[in-house]
């Protein structure tokens, strides 16, 4: 068994059978077997051990960015197993303009599209043109164009039909040249003149001061997503507390987890070696003795008390592994 711990960035002390890198649809073909139990990792960043897999684990270390441009466009043609922030950073320097705002969101390239990540404004499903993917049940190679991904809320097909079923191995974009700052979230709005250097270095600033580096403090990133209600029981919430915030989304009003979370007094607060960030209660730490029990403790002491006072259920966004693989909470 080899550990687990330095391959997901909650840092939990896990153990897999084998941990097998691969660099081509090619190698990958040649490692995977569905006979055997097996987990596909990307950067680890969404993902929780919360203890030792009885399976392999098959690391997509896939590279290379490809750029052409048209006349209204610069389309690149991005492998999975880049890092997610250092394709911003590379789009940020050349004058690709568009993904500024997902800036510091950890991951790969090919995990992108599977929660249509999302912040401050813009989701990754606004420029991607098509992903291509291996169906591994047949070993056989796709496209599937935006209008299939059935992208919605840190949703997409690959979360549902397709969810455990195939590797995204490369991501298509399409970045506009006519260039449009989003800036209407938060500390953004605050920008003068804003470019899309200054909206990336000042995402980048606002999600340092609110989030724990994991390469420091364990942690997964937002542990929550944030749920979206109908109308109708926004309204019933809003009448009962009048500050509640929300915002209009294509299905409903979208309401922050972290503000019911802190509404429900847990920032701040331990139970065994996991923490409920401070200044971002979204977020669950390892604060170095954390075991796999204490996550999931927390995190249904969480969904239970959120639920009671708000009749708003939470889900997880995390990916959390147990010794069979995924399991639910």
């Amino acid at each position: 068994m080899l550990s687990l711990a330095q391959h997901h960035t909650f840092h939990l002390p896990s153990y897999g059978r084998t941990i097998t890198y691969f660099n081509s649809a090619a190698a990958f073909m040649a490692r995977y077997n569905p006979s055997q139990s097996t987990y596909i990792l990307g950067g680890g960043s969404n993902t929780i051990f919360l203890e030792d897999f009885d399976g392999h684990i098959l690391i997509n270390d896939m590279r290379g960015i490809c750029h052409h441009e048209t006349e209204d466009h610069h389309r690149l043609s991005v492998s999975g197993g880049e890092s997610w922030h250092d394709f911003v950073t590379k789009c940020t320097d050349m004058g690709w303009y568009g993904l500024e705002n997902l800036a510091l969101i950890p991951g790969s390239v090919g995990a992108s599209p599977i929660q249509n990540i999302g912040a401050y404004g813009v989701e990754v499903c606004e420029f991607i043109t098509e992903v291509e993917y291996i169906d591994l049940t047949t070993g056989t190679q796709h496209t599937l164009p935006n209008a299939e991904c059935q992208f919605g809320y840190r949703d997409s097909v690959f979360k549902h039909s397709l969810a455990d079923t195939v590797l995204i191995t490369k991501v298509h974009f399409a970045l506009p040249k006519q260039w449009v700052p989003v800036c209407t979230y938060g500390e953004l709005r605050e920008l003068e003149k804003p470019t899309a250097r200054k909206i990336y270095d000042k995402v980048i600033e606002i999600r340092r001061s609110k989030l724990p580096d994991p390469s420091i403090l364990g942690n997964a990133g937002s542990f929550y997503k944030n749920p979206v209600v109908s109308h109708t029981q926004f309204n019933s919430l809003k009448a009962k507390w009048p500050v509640i915030p929300g915002f209009q989304v294509a299905n409903g009003v979208k309401i922050p987890a972290a503000w019911l979370i802190d509404q429900c007094g847990f920032k701040g607060k331990s139970k065994g070696g996991v923490r409920c960030h401070p200044t971002q209660p979204l977020v669950l730490t390892n604060t170095g003795k954390a075991t796999g029990s204490d996550v999931i403790s927390l995190a249904q002491d969480i969904i239970g008390e959120v639920y009671s006072k708000f009749s708003v259920l939470l889900e997880p966004e995390v990916r959390l592994v147990g010794k069979e693989g995924i399991i639910s909470i």
